[in-house]
């Protein structure tokens, strides 16, 4: 009998990775590759879109590599949300650097449209509170700073994944990227001409809104060898949500990468928060999923400062055992705000803070303040979600390459009471785009692919719920805002 692969690929912030993925949602070989992320100006911060593009034809070749390209039944894609690229559709080049997510170099303008006192009727559309994460204000500034000819196309990383994936024969969007963009009315599915007209957005650049699974696409044969059927696009966070199977509402997971991002499936209406995000899980048969979302900038990326720009580390994975040759943190506290800050504070103007420093502060007080920040982070957004859902969970998912560091994990589970549970691949982005590309193939169904995913490791909580330190934190948290 002739095994059936599927093959994920996931278009990161940090690097572009490829899985194949057998029947049995097996990685059977994986392939990465780092992507360079350059910081021209404080809050700007870009990506090459040629290294996007040609990062992800690498690694699909080296996953599938000695693989018959007619056993691979479907490729899924996920990828980092609200980065913006603009290429021209005669040449497929793109027309300068993309715009990542991270960056804040339009919150000036998101400052006028909320003086205007637009920010409600935005997010009343989108779901999204009005900040210069999201793509819209992105494309409005490359608009008015680079040369635009009149056959320019536009879309976040999926989109031009696509496009160069098909051979530019397929210029589309899933609905869970779309709804990132504040520029489309997650009710309707669809673009809305208002938020395009107060974002100076022409919809004719925009790509078609498509289903997350189903039959979207063809990869182009050169690419394998032979056509691969794409069935999946859907982006990172609720690729992430898929995967740890966060098929009922209120289940809910967080993924510790770059940035951190706590996410409960809501149901099928538009769920209603004053400090979470509502947005898109997927759509897929054309029933909409909807989701409650909690975004952190920076986590995993806190911990590549210490390493690449602090030098306090050789390795991130040396951040475990350097945060545990401390009892406590000597009184050390760490706001990551990196690049602003996001749930629930959506601050801009925030920056990163060390305070409680002494003479007898060491470098290992500094590290383990940093791990305790992402924990403290997602405490808080948990705390939100809880309210907004009106339930706790049972057991907090978690994902992401920062999962694992277990001191993180074990201090997380402490502070929130309750166990956290690891997913057993760090991969849980790329198991969910394959999932909903093999479940769009026929290879499974959502309960039978549910029931292949491994259990994990769980981290159960060893001491009370440090409230004083937690308290602390945020104590510190104020001390940041509105700094720049």
């Amino acid at each position: 009998m002739t095994t059936r692969y599927v093959l994920a690929l996931d278009a990161g912030t940090t690097g572009n990775r490829a899985i194949l993925f057998d029947e049995q949602m097996r990685s059977v070989r994986s392939a990465y590759r780092e992507l360079p992320v350059t910081f021209p100006s404080p809050g700007w911060v870009e990506q090459d879109p040629r290294a996007i593009r040609d990062g992800c034809v690498e690694v699909l070749r080296e996953a599938a590599a000695g693989i018959d390209p007619g056993e691979i039944a479907a490729l899924g894609i996920t990828n980092q949300r609200e980065t913006v690229v603009v290429w021209d559709r005669a040449s497929g080049e793109p027309l300068g650097p993309a715009i990542v997510w991270q960056d804040r170099r339009t919150a000036d303008f998101c400052g006028e449209l909320e003086a205007q006192g637009l920010a409600a009727a935005i997010r009343e559309k989108t779901g999204l509170p009005l900040d210069p994460y999201f793509s819209a204000s992105k494309l409005r500034w490359i608009r008015k700073n680079r040369p635009f000819p009149s056959g320019a196309a536009a879309g976040t990383v999926d989109a031009w994944v696509l496009w160069n994936l098909t051979g530019g024969k397929r210029h589309a969007t899933d609905l869970s990227n779309a709804s990132r963009t504040m520029l489309c009315d997650i009710r309707k599915g669809a673009w809305d001409e208002e938020l395009c007209r107060i974002f100076d957005v022409p919809p004719g650049i925009l790509p078609e809104i498509t289903d997350s699974g189903g039959d979207l696409a063809t990869m182009d044969a050169r690419i394998l060898g032979q056509p691969v059927p794409i069935r999946a696009v859907v982006g990172d966070q609720q690729g992430a949500l898929f995967g740890q199977a966060c098929f009922a509402p209120g289940e809910t997971k967080a993924t510790f990468g770059t940035g951190l991002f706590l996410v409960a499936n809501a149901g099928l209406r538009v769920p209603v928060s004053e400090t979470l995000l509502s947005t898109v899980g997927w759509r897929i048969a054309g029933e909409t999923v909807y989701a409650l979302e909690g975004s952190a900038f920076v986590a995993g990326a806190a911990v590549q400062w210490l390493r690449d720009g602090l030098r306090f580390l050789s390795t991130a994975a040396e951040s475990d055992a350097i945060a545990r040759s401390v009892p406590d943190n000597g009184g050390v506290y760490f706001v990551p705000a990196l690049s602003g800050l996001g749930t629930p504070h959506w601050d801009a103007a925030a920056r990163g803070l060390f305070i409680g420093l002494t003479r007898g502060s060491e470098r290992a007080h500094l590290v383990r303040a940093v791990l305790e920040s992402i924990a403290f982070q997602a405490r808080e957004l948990a705390d939100l979600m809880e309210h907004a859902l009106g339930r706790r969970g049972a057991e907090l998912r978690v994902d992401g390459g920062a999962s694992g560091n277990a001191f993180l994990m074990s201090f997380l589970a402490s502070l929130l009471g309750r166990p956290v549970r690891r997913a057993e691949t760090t991969e849980l982005t790329a198991a969910g785009a394959a999932g909903i590309a093999g479940i769009s193939a026929g290879l499974w169904s959502r309960s039978e692919f549910a029931a292949l995913l491994p259990a994990g490791r769980t981290f159960p909580p060893l001491a009370a719920p440090p409230e004083a330190e937690f308290a602390r934190w945020k104590d510190a948290v104020s001390r940041s805002l509105r700094w720049a």
